[in-house]
């Protein structure tokens, strides 16, 4: 088993020179913030992940999270590492300094937890979840409930979950029956079951604070009569001492493919009288509070991708440089070497490197774009808005492919256990399910970000005239202008698809969504060949400078690879979304 080592020279690159780390440091906020001090917390981070949490990864996928009469108790090593997750400071990074946080950008804390994933997926779960619900905490309840929990929830005494997913009610919100009933004192009392629920029990913190869909009694069908509702696990007196245990429990953990450090409690709430809970916001907007958190969280799930292929390549890597089988090309039979030397290993090994520095670029630009969102940039919260369904949806289906790879470069001792590869292979298979299939962010990309613009296809184009100037810019230096005529074609190809989308998806909505992913992974693949041409401009300038720092020509040479292996895939998807819709759903339901 290899051990993790977080890609430093790679993550303070994209920072830098294309995300624009200081740039982001000079926003209002952020002024405590400099590119010196970014660098020491990502070397501390890459010490933790690489001395405490990676140690602990295939425990936690061996030795999961066990439950017993409703009491869970972490993968041995677990509570001991979150407690010193807690008392160093990690939980709170990315939290505003009002409540005890440390308020970096979230361009700093998206590289840091990049490596938490990368490292241990399934503890780096319980922070996510918990950070989710301070954001949705934090701007949608009462000013009370922030004083009385976000305090301990920053610091990560206690840990916070999503309750959403019920028996019958998966992606189809509306299906919702857990039921709330006023108390009369301002509380409600909250009762049904929840499934699917990330650390929804555990005995790494104090307290656990459940935010919960759930109905009033009056309130309208569908997802307009969703309420959102704080219930914590024990009650909180008014001094913020704990008191009595609420009623809610526990009833099962799931047995599970993959991320077996993390607990996926069924909760039952309301086994007697019901578990008492307090509505964040208003009543029946509930569905619009939980997409605050349901948006972090997918950045932070599309970030698993990344962390999860960067985890696999290194892995694999390392095995290549090792293992010796047969004679390279061209060579005498008896000069053996490491399968490094073979073409498809290099191949395989090379399609991993520049796929996953893609998805990196691609995540660190939007979590920058984030930053100048928070700051007032309607231009950048456009863009987010635009990006985010593709950073998770394209990087975590690209994080099971490489995954995959990974798998095949240890041959047939990657499909045994004791290699290590198989679990991240596992693990990564849930990333493109939970916080929303592909499916939906390829919906929500389409329906809600593309058509349904107040001007139709503003913001894709915005990003396709970005992309035009990057395009100019490459064909303008002889080393880089195939990428730059490689790149071009995809921007068309993206075009193209965007056109049609628009002229059709009032007209023929069925049609436009059976394209739906294959434009997402369309729109990725062209938006990580930007960023990669992006990043070779910039080697190529440092180049020309006089540097020789090899650092560079392996970027040139990953984007490179990056356009000849994966833009070329634009025009195949573009198809797929103008002309295949009709195959897609041609054939009777009989005949399935």
């Amino acid at each position: 088993m290899s051990t993790y080592l977080a890609p430093m020279r790679d993550m303070q690159f994209i920072m830098n020179e294309v995300a624009g780390l200081e740039e982001v440091c000079a926003l209002p906020g952020n002024e405590e913030c400099s590119v010196e001090l970014v660098e020491s917390i990502l070397e501390e981070a890459a010490k933790f992940a690489t001395g405490v949490l990676d140690p602990i990864n295939a425990v936690g996928d061996r030795d999961g999270a066990t439950c017993a009469d409703g009491v869970v108790t972490a993968t041995p090593g677990f509570k001991e590492a979150y407690q010193l997750f807690v008392e160093t400071g990690w939980n709170s990074l990315h939290c505003s300094p009002e409540y005890g946080g440390q308020g970096l950008p979230t361009l700093v804390s998206t590289a840091v937890n990049e490596m938490w994933k990368s490292s241990n997926m399934a503890f780096a779960l319980c922070p996510m979840l918990t950070g989710g619900a301070i954001e949705a905490i934090a701007h949608h309840a009462s000013p009370e409930l922030r004083a009385k929990y976000l305090p301990k929830m920053v610091e990560g005494s206690w840990t916070g979950t999503m309750n959403l997913t019920e028996p019958s009610a998966g992606s189809d919100l509306a299906a919702i029956r857990t039921r709330a009933l006023p108390v009369g004192d301002g509380s409600y009392r909250i009762s049904g079951t929840k499934i699917f629920i990330t650390w929804g029990e555990h005995n790494m913190t104090e307290n656990i604070v459940h935010l919960v869909l759930g109905r009033l009694p009056d309130a309208p069908p569908g997802v307009k009569g969703i309420s959102l509702f704080l219930v914590p696990k024990f009650l909180v007196n008014d001094d913020g001492s704990l008191g009595a245990r609420n009623d809610l429990v526990c009833a099962s953990v799931e047995h599970k493919m993959g991320i077996h450090g993390s607990p996926t409690a069924v909760m039952a709430f309301g086994e007697g009288e019901g578990a008492l809970g307090w509505v964040i916001g208003e009543e029946n907007k509930g569905l619009g509070y939980m997409f605050t958190m349901m948006n972090h969280a997918r950045v932070n799930v599309g970030l698993e991708g990344v962390g999860i292929s960067e985890r696999s390549f290194q892995h694999a890597l390392a095995y290549a440089r090792e293992r010796v089988q047969g004679a390279p090309v061209g060579t005498a039979p008896a000069d053996k070497k490491p399968i490094l030397h073979h073409p498809d290993v290099r191949r395989m090994l090379m399609d991993m490197k520049s796929r996953t520095e893609a998805m990196r670029t691609l995540a660190y630009y939007v979590a920058a774009e984030m930053d100048r969102a928070h700051a007032g940039n309607e231009a950048s919260r456009a863009r987010v808005d635009l990006l985010t369904p593709v950073v998770k949806g394209w990087s975590t289906e690209q994080g099971i492919e490489l995954a995959s790879t990974g798998v095949q470069v240890f041959g047939g001792l990657g499909f045994i256990e004791e290699t290590g590869a198989c679990q991240y292979y596992r693990d990564s298979r849930i990333t493109t399910i939970y916080e929303g299939t592909t499916g939906i962010q390829a919906n929500d990309l389409i329906g809600r970000k593309l058509a349904r613009e107040k001007n139709p296809g503003v913001a894709m184009r915005a990003l396709l005239a970005e992309i035009a100037a990057t395009v100019a810019e490459l064909k303008a230096d002889a080393e880089l202008a195939a990428i730059g005529g490689q790149l071009e074609a995809g921007a068309a190809a993206l075009a193209s698809a965007t056109d049609w989308l628009i002229a059709n998806y009032e007209a023929d909505t069925a049609a436009a969504l059976a394209g739906a992913v294959p434009f997402l992974k369309l729109t990725g693949i062209v938006a990580g060949g930007w960023l990669m041409a992006k990043s070779a401009l910039v080697a190529r300038r440092q180049i020309a400078a006089g540097s020789s720092d090899p650092f560079y020509t392996g970027k040139i040479a990953t984007a490179t690879y990056f356009a000849s292996h994966q833009l070329p895939f634009a025009d195949a998807y573009s198809a797929e979304v103008t002309g295949g819709s009709a195959a897609t759903l041609a054939l009777a339901e009989n005949l399935f």
